[in-house]
């Protein structure tokens, strides 16, 4: 689907006109238009219509991103109703209560769309446009079965009027009345003041009735043009007429002898970039101007003048955007399931092969360290195994001396020997003994500093030097810590 894109549907229940909208940047740019019809009235109508929209975009290769509805003036009513609140919010909140007291009827089967006229410190003048909930079920119902869930539902005057503000330029100081009739209706709209300076919300008060085939249009429009500029109740004096009627007869020269006003046929196709061929299939151009005005309304954000506010909400991007939600949800699920399963068969796979692992290394341990078992722990078993290296690699440089475990058994010896000469004369008690290498660590204490001194000297005698010493008290006893090499 094409982003830019947009697609406006005037409906009514026997015909309808579509138009497509290209947006370029802040421009539009008409993609196709046509008008589709029913000949009976039947009560598929609606969706023989619905059926044709979506025959008539598949074949013509019309693609658009969202669609919107301007209903035909005869499926709704328009309203003046006051409100007591200024804000938009409140309006919005009490507009029923205000429609139901104001029509003096039950309105639980009727949908509201409204546009703020004006403010004041009385609160607020609005427009209410009122229409059967069943009428906009029926609509919604037909289009939605072909695929074409409209964005919003509005009152095709306020697609025209969106349509004129954007389409229409006047001077200044020009304060017209626009008429515009159609084959089967009439509007009149009168811009605000500040309508110029609005492009998107229409600032203008609306009126709309329908015709009658057999009426005279002249005599309508001059009797209905002063008749409608008090009702509409234009702040500013209404000083020029802007005339259109799709059926081209309308005489500006005597609309100005019977109303008194200057009048001007109004351009409709001119300023909305539109050529007579491209209207072939539009015979109606008034009702062209209202379809288009609708494929506007994605411009007017928020709506305030849509039905579907009030009735059946549009939900199309939220059903998107759940179903977006629930595949990705989906998607993340798998992608953890198969994550989770790859992450536990390699967990499986190293458990295997440590445990293939361990039962080598046992074997190997047990043959390197004369037949210990193996610790419980590989750390243990490695620290075992690098002090059983260290030792092997001592014995190898000679730093254990000659015959190895018979070396540090003479060095033992001798220590023994040292001790034994003066153990009783001392009162010596041996608290530890250390052989490395390289020398001999003693710990223990005697009854006093000179016996002692004793065991040093005892150690002198039996081949040794005394490399170390620290003495200490301890409980009335003399400690010491010497450390004792073999004299070379």
């Amino acid at each position: 689907m094409q982003g830019q894109n947009y697609l406006g549907i005037y409906i009514s229940r026997d015909t309808a006109t579509v138009v497509c909208l290209a947006e370029e940047g802040s421009q539009v740019k008409v993609a196709g238009c046509f008008t589709v019809a029913v000949e009976q009235q039947q009560e598929s109508n609606l969706q023989g219509i619905a059926n044709l929209i979506a025959q008539k975009c598949a074949e013509r290769g019309l693609k658009f991103a969202e669609t919107s509805v301007a209903l035909d003036c005869a499926m709704f009513m328009q309203h003046s109703i006051h409100s007591e609140f200024g804000d938009i919010r409140k309006i919005t909140q009490t507009i029923r209560f205000d429609t139901e007291e104001a029509l003096s009827t039950d309105i639980t089967n009727v949908a509201i769309a409204f546009k703020v006229d004006s403010t004041d410190a009385n609160g607020s003048k609005l427009t209410v446009f009122s229409a059967e909930k069943q009428t906009l079920s029926d609509v919604l119902g037909a289009l939605q079965s072909s695929n074409l869930d409209p964005v919003a539902v509005e009152p095709d005057v306020n697609c025209l009027a969106r349509f004129l503000c954007r389409n229409a330029a006047l001077a200044e100081d020009t304060h017209p009345l626009f008429a515009l009739m159609s084959g089967r209706n009439g509007y009149f709209l009168v811009p605000l003041s500040s309508w110029q300076k609005e492009k998107s919300v229409p600032p203008m008060n609306m009126r709309t009735f329908l015709l009658r085939a057999a009426k005279d249009k002249m005599e309508l429009l001059s009797r209905q043009v002063p008749v409608t500029a008090a009702l509409l109740g234009a702040k500013e004096l209404v000083n020029r007429l802007e005339v259109f009627d799709s059926a081209g007869s309308i005489d500006p020269g005597r609309i100005r002898e019977k109303t008194g006003l200057e009048a001007e046929i109004l351009d409709l196709a001119g300023p909305a970039g539109v050529t007579p061929q491209e209207l072939v299939d539009c015979p109606d151009t008034v009702d062209f101007a209202i379809a288009f005005g609708a494929a506007l309304s994605h411009l007017e954000k928020p709506q305030s003048m849509n039905f579907r506010n009030d009735f059946m909400p549009y939900q199309g991007r939220k059903m998107r955007l759940q179903k977006t939600v629930k595949f990705l949800s989906a998607a993340i699920v798998i992608v953890l399931i198969a994550l989770g399963t790859y992450g536990f068969i390699n967990v499986l796979q190293v458990s295997k092969y440590r445990s293939r692992l361990r039962e080598k290394f046992e074997k190997e341990y047990s043959a390197v360290m004369f037949g210990q078992k193996m610790p419980g722990r590989f750390k243990q078993a490695g620290d075992n195994l690098r002090t059983a290296f260290r030792r092997t690699k001592e014995i190898e440089e000679g730093r254990l001396g000659a015959g190895g475990e018979e070396a540090i058994a003479a060095k033992l010896t001798g220590v023994l020997q040292a001790l034994n000469k003066c153990a009783a004369s001392t009162d010596l008690s041996i608290e530890s003994v250390t052989i490395t290498g390289r020398s001999i660590s003693i710990a223990g204490n005697t009854s006093n500093r000179q016996n002692t001194l004793k065991v040093f000297n005892a150690f002198k005698e039996t081949d040794f030097n005394v490399a170390q010493q620290r003495l200490s008290s301890e409980a009335g006893r003399d400690a010491f810590e010497v450390t004792v090499e073999v004299k070379k």
